[in-house]
């Protein structure tokens, strides 16, 4: 059987998908009814359902059981071994987000220092699964991948300005498209096509972004584990705040990292948004493991 497909992305059914996960985390001790959450977002029963499951591939019911604090601890010890064995043979290999390779290349001091200097940076805005999105690439590489809310879409621009003072800004929608439609469509998950990100950053930040492209897709860690697989085990706050830095989002899973607890922690981009991100990779990779077992 196919994986739901996500071709077509309205903002519209995150903001409402969104919505119910919060209203169902908040109310998790009640159990909220499925005609409890669909009145709360605005919905009849049945298109409630149809859209939740149409977005996550499975029920809201058994979505929620992966925001739990018991599931992120499984999921901690999980990842931890599959992290102890990349620390074994270094951090040489690529970053992977399901079968698409990704790539990091850090710019030097100097173009750092400069600003972009003498950078083209196209960008465009999209919906994406998780809401919409600024999507921007240069010549070298993708540059940034920001959420967007309503109060910062009309100011996309102003959010790239912010880091590339002397760069050249264009809004390309027809260049970041295929880039958009790689990253966020299931149907291209099989294809064996690297992106590259160009980051620009200290070499500690550089060090943290490098490491959090280890961790799988459906994994979960902590800042601890983080720093302690850069060689800097008592690094943990200062590994806080370069993942609170990252700016490549979804690519450079910093959503990915939580606390030792079992509790989210912060994110750049929202804490729901953060739960939405993480309750959708579990859901699809349950929904891998049953389609290669079926």
């Amino acid at each position: 059987m196919a994986m739901n497909s996500v071709n077509v992305y309205d903002s519209k059914d995150y903001s409402r998908i969104a919505q119910a996960i919060a209203f169902m985390r908040q109310n998790h001790l009640n159990q909220p009814d499925l005609a409890t959450v669909a009145q709360q977002i605005g919905l009849s029963e049945y298109h409630f359902q149809r859209l939740f499951s149409q977005w996550a591939g499975i029920s809201p019911k058994r979505f929620l059981q992966f925001l739990t604090v018991e599931y992120a601890k499984s999921k901690i010890t999980e990842t931890k071994s599959l992290l102890d064995l990349t620390l074994d043979v270094g951090l040489s290999s690529p970053g992977r987000l399901h079968d698409l390779f990704v790539n990091l290349e850090a710019m030097s001091p100097g173009e750092f220092k400069t600003g972009g200097a003498g950078l083209e940076i196209r960008y465009g805005i999209h919906d994406t699964s998780f809401g919409k999105s600024l999507l921007a690439t240069t010549s070298r590489g993708i540059c940034n991948l920001y959420f967007l809310d309503t109060s910062n879409e009309q100011n996309a621009e102003q959010l790239l300005r912010r880091s590339w003072k002397s760069a050249e800004i264009i809004h390309d929608q027809q260049t970041t498209q295929p880039l958009h439609n790689l990253i966020f469509n299931p149907n291209t998950l099989n294809v064996h096509k690297p992106l590259t990100l160009l980051i620009k950053g200290t070499n500690f930040q550089i060090q943290v972004w490098r490491a959090l492209l280890q961790v799988p897709f459906g994994g979960m860690t902590t800042y601890q584990k983080i720093a302690e697989l850069i060689g800097s085990p008592t690094a943990a706050r200062a590994v806080g705040n370069a993942v609170g830095n990252n700016p490549i989002a979804y690519l450079i899973p910093c959503h990915r990292v939580i606390r030792e607890s079992g509790e989210l922690g912060g994110y750049h981009w929202g804490l729901e948004r953060k739960a939405v991100m993480l309750g959708w990779e579990a859901s699809r990779t349950i929904s891998n493991l049953n389609q290669s077992s079926g």
